[in-house]
């Protein structure tokens, strides 16, 4: 190997500027004696008359008092001392041992080359333009100053019984293998919202002016508390709201109460109002399908639930297209989510009650319905955990295994066998309603809408006299309960409510609209001829 090149300093190359000088050009020959230089005298003679005066000078006449220092010389003063002081400051090293470092030339090694990479931005899904233009564009306002007339409630005529209901169900409600243990959902879910079939399913069912008026004006009262955002609140700006604050719960109960009654995002008397809900409820969503970030710990999968019905149903009504992925997340997350008991409850993965997985298998039969992806397996395990939780000898439901069944927890597995697949004829939901309907009748001497909003739909799909019964009592009692003066009209009161010091006015209100509207919201799952199911 050959030796290392050394730098060459010939002069032959290197321009006249920076050829090193000789090493002794500055330097003086010993055996040559410096040359003399000589001083002008007048130099020491002023030097001289200097000292003179200075020791005729009397130094008593200085003032020395602090009070007339200059400002920056006590400053300067004080700091020179202060930096002093630190600079006889040492710290001992620990154990009383110096450290000693050396110093050394270091080997070059080669570097690895780095790999170069590029992330590529997920776009996000953009809302149509013309309805980001619309929400954008959306003057800001203070609700506390805002004058709302009063709605005018329009009426709705009673259409006359025909034959052509009983036409458009045999179309909307085939017939099914009664061997098969999970019902397929059927895309005619929410077909009887609007149209002609909401006005003969109305009539069919018991549906009267009375409800109906309760339910337009229980629905004008939601859009008065619609906030600037888009969204809608636990707390106010009405009275009585909740103690505790859940825009997510909040907003998607409001928009499940416009769709129940026809309304979208794309059409119907509320279609602004829907508009701006969903533009606010897609924007909590994360890449999870989690959209309840803010909410109580005990509360988030509540939301998270009432969410993905929200999603999933629009999406089911209007099968627009940029709605398809944010509802497919919300359904990933509930298969995501579920316990290994089979159902949900507080937290992911963890737990399982009744009542958070009756709202998540509404949500997961609704994605079902817009055909979006809902693995079997998850339904099935849905199944197994109510065996947990029910079947005993009141044929009733607890809320959680080990536990005494009770009416509402009843009624909320009721209602989930017969979406999982049960057969109108099969004994114990039989039994089960029927003690529903005697013992726990709707008293509006101690309201609970939360009950009524299960029973209500298990009892209406069920059908014949025992629906009967009960819709007596229900089209009756519920209007007459809600607020029909003042600021809160339209609304129902939550002071007597079972859950409604909890919840609050728009929960009571909200809930109060599903059970009024249960004549139309959902195809009823059984024919009244036959005993098969969709």
């Amino acid at each position: 190997m050959s030796a290392p090149l050394r730098p060459s300093f010939q002069t032959a190359g290197i321009p006249p500027s920076v050829v090193p000088p000789p090493r002794d050009r500055w330097r003086t020959e010993p055996n040559e004696p410096a040359a003399d230089v000589a001083v002008p005298t007048s130099v020491f003679r002023r030097l001289f008359d200097k000292i003179r005066d200075l020791r005729k000078f009397d130094w008593r006449e200085i003032d020395w008092r602090l009070e007339n220092t200059p400002a920056w010389a006590i400053s300067m003063f004080l700091h020179l001392s202060l930096l002093l002081a630190l600079a006889f400051i040492t710290l001992a090293a620990s154990g009383g041992d110096r450290a000693l470092l050396t110093l050394r030339q270091g080997e070059w090694e080669p570097q690895a080359e780095l790999a170069e990479f590029v992330i590529e931005p997920i776009a996000p899904l953009e809302l149509p333009i013309e309805a980001v233009a619309e929400i954008q564009h959306e003057p800001e306002f203070d609700l506390r100053s805002l004058q709302v007339d009063q709605p005018t409630v329009e009426t709705v005529a009673m259409a006359s019984s025909s034959p052509m209901l009983d036409q458009l169900i045999a179309k909307t409600t085939p017939s099914a293998d009664l061997t098969t243990p999970i019902r397929t959902a059927h895309p005619a879910m929410f077909a009887g919202r609007s149209g002609p079939l909401k006005a003969e399913l109305l009539k069919k069912y018991g549906g009267t002016k009375v409800t109906e008026d309760a339910v337009a004006l229980g629905l004008a009262w939601l859009k008065r508390q619609q906030l600037p955002g888009g969204n809608w609140s636990m707390r106010g700006p009405y009275t009585t709201g909740s103690f505790s604050e859940n825009e997510t719960a909040a907003t998607a109960m409001a928009m499940l109460a416009f769709m129940g009654a026809g309304s979208t995002h794309r059409s119907g008397p509320y279609e602004k109002e829907v508009l701006r809900a969903v533009h606010w409820l897609v924007k909590q969503q994360d890449r999870s399908g989690f959209m309840a970030h803010r909410a109580n710990s005990h509360e988030k999968m509540y939301a998270q639930s009432q969410a993905m019905i929200a999603l999933c149903e629009l999406y089911a009504m209007t099968k627009d297209s940029w709605l398809r992925p944010y509802a497919q997340a919300a359904c990933d997350f509930a298969k995501d989510s579920q316990s290994p008991a089979g159902g949900w409850r507080y937290q992911p993965r963890t737990d399982s009650d009744t009542s958070v997985t009756g709202w998540f298998l509404m949500g997961l039969k609704s994605g079902q319905t817009a055909g979006l992806e809902v693995e079997p397996d998850v339904l099935l395990r849905v199944g197994k955990f109510l065996d947990t939780v029910g079947g005993g000898y009141d044929d009733g439901y607890a809320y959680m295994q080990g536990e005494r069944s009770s009416p509402t927890m009843t009624a909320v597995g009721l209602l989930c066998r017969q979406y999982l697949g049960w057969q109108r004829n099969h004994p114990a939901m039989s039994r089960g309603l029927i003690t529903l309907e005697a013992n726990y009748p709707i008293d509006p001497g101690q309201p609970d809408v939360y009950y009524w909003y299960y029973a209500t739909q298990a009892m209406h799909h069920y059908g014949g006299p025992l629906w009967d019964d009960w819709n007596a009592k229900l089209r009756v009692d519920l209007p007459a309960m809600q607020d029909k003066q003042g600021a809160e009209r339209g609304s129902w009161p939550p002071q007597r409510d079972a859950w409604g010091r909890l919840g609050g006015r728009l929960y009571t209100t909200c809930f109060s609209l599903y059970n009024l509207e249960v004549y139309y919201r959902h195809m009823p799952l059984y024919s009244q001829d036959q005993t098969d199911v969709w």
